[in-house]
């Protein structure tokens, strides 16, 4: 028994009369191609949405949209891959109708229309609600650090910087003792010394690009800046620390579809919760919603700008008192009366209001009311309570009822927690392992987010494809 046989390659063979047999009609790039023409681009903001009357003819942005969606759904993402893709690859030849752009012209497009990449994403997002496939009820929001374009090496941080200077005015100190210990030997080598003196000029020509680097930091009023891509910042994660982009998402519980996503420089999630669950309100088209995330959104104005929004926050409690970390009672030991505003401590004395303040933090601009007792002088527990000569204090925010709303909801629905999990990390998943997009191609906020807005697309529109077929979709297009 011999194996299958291939057909020899000099043999003439008649290929289809069009290229359109090729092309199954299950094939996602019936839907692109159908999707992309049903697109008002004037509306969505691309350049060249109407040719000019004069000049050389322009690509049509529908083709050059179709070759970026198309390369983000299979994992081709460079423009000069796109190029290639275009000259040898038969779905591409049929969806561009065998126009191929050079590796520029692509490269151009994306920059161009950086803006309207997220009007695309929204618009397929209306296209999934035509289909029910949204439960519109529940949506759980995380972020992930993406891999910008900038190394550690090109990242400084004002303690890194200061780091630096020291380390180099050092090497100076010792280059320029050996130049004088180099003058005292006899014969004097000419070579030792000019090759020393270089080195010195060397390293003050970097110390002048450090110190300028950390007079800008101060004035910028700024903790890091990265030489590469100057939006990118150093982010934690479990490894260590990558410069990068956190990108959030809110994803919906039906289908785990993303509904919502964007791109931020911020370092962590505090700040960002109220901005994604809102924009996924409007893109559901909803009047009322519940929202889910970790405990890295804890933050109290956030949930109260949900609330006003007419979102309810699910959000589990941080467990960083500085208190509890030194053995002393945490704030959740004093017992709060709302009746008679005051606070019942371990010892069951009673802290009453002493006045207000404003939150010294940056970002916070909310007023704290103070809470005191004069009875600390002479308690007993008091070892276990503080270490502050003046007593105990316990702060509270003006609004911290929407908080211990927020805990008890939490509280009464633990499955919830579960919940996120399952809806949530699964996207981020396959984007960076499946999918291979763990990292970033291109420079600067407002490039990025027209690129994860890409990505998010293909994500979508590949789970889409899945659940419903291509034919399907097509006619909800139409």
């Amino acid at each position: 028994m011999d194996y299958i046989q291939g057909t020899t390659r000099t043999q003439i063979s008649l290929s289809p009369e069009a290229i359109d047999d090729y092309i199954t009609e299950e094939n996602p790039v019936r839907f692109i191609d159908v999707f992309v023409d049903g697109l008002d681009l004037v509306e969505a903001g691309f350049n060249r949405a109407q040719p000019g009357s004069t000049g050389r003819p322009p690509f049509d942005p529908r083709v050059l949209l179709k070759l970026y969606i198309y390369g983000y759904l299979n994992k081709v993402r460079t423009s000069r891959k796109l190029e290639q893709e275009a000259h040898r690859n038969v779905e591409l030849m049929w969806l561009m109708q065998k126009l191929r752009p050079d590796h520029k012209t692509i490269s151009d497009f994306r920059k161009d229309n950086r803006d309207s990449f997220k009007n695309v994403f929204r618009a397929f997002t209306v296209l999934c609600g035509k289909l029910n496939l949204f439960g519109g009820e529940l949506i759980a929001v995380d972020g992930s650090k993406f891999k910008g374009v900038n190394s550690p090496r090109k990242n400084f941080t004002k303690k890194r910087l200061v780091k630096r200077l020291a380390e180099i005015d050092e090497r100076i100190e010792n280059y320029l003792s050996d130049l004088d210990a180099s003058d005292r030997e006899t014969p004097v080598d000419p070579a030792d010394g000019k090759d020393l003196q270089s080195k010195i000029e060397m390293l003050q020509d970097r110390r002048g690009s450090y110190q300028n680097l950390l007079e800008g930091l101060v004035e910028s009023d700024q903790n890091q800046v990265s030489l590469t891509d100057p939006d990118s910042r150093a982010m934690p994660n479990a490894t260590g620390f990558k410069v990068g982009y956190n990108v959030q998402i809110a994803v919906d519980e039906k289908h785990k579809l993303i509904v919502a996503q964007n791109v931020t420089n911020e370092v962590n999630d505090v700040y960002l919760l109220s901005e994604t669950s809102i924009e996924a309100k409007e893109n559901l088209g909803v009047e009322k919603l519940r929202v889910v995330a970790d405990s890295g959104y804890y933050n109290g104005e956030e949930f109260k700008t949900c609330e006003s929004a007419d979102i309810e926050p699910y959000v589990p409690k941080r467990r960083t008192s500085s208190s509890a970390s030194k053995g002393l009672y945490a704030k959740d030991q004093f017992r709060y009366d709302a009746t008679n505003d005051c606070y019942h401590c371990p010892a069951d004395q009673i802290l009453t209001y002493r006045g207000s303040a404003p939150n010294r933090s940056k970002r916070a601009k909310h007023i704290l009311r103070t809470y005191r007792t004069s009875e600390c002088k002479t308690c007993p527990l008091r070892v276990h309570c503080t270490r502050n000569k003046n007593g105990r204090a316990i702060t509270r925010w003006e609004h911290e009822h929407i908080i211990e709303e927020t805990d008890k909801r939490v509280a009464a629905n633990p499955e919830m927690m579960k919940k996120r999990r399952e809806l949530v990390e699964h996207p981020f998943g396959s984007m960076k392992f499946w999918n291979d997009q763990s990292h970033f191609l291109v420079r600067r906020i407002a490039n990025v987010k027209a690129e994860f807005s890409l990505m998010t697309l293909a994500h979508n529109l590949r789970k889409v494809v899945n659940i419903v077929g291509v034919t399907k979709l097509m006619a909800a297009v139409a």
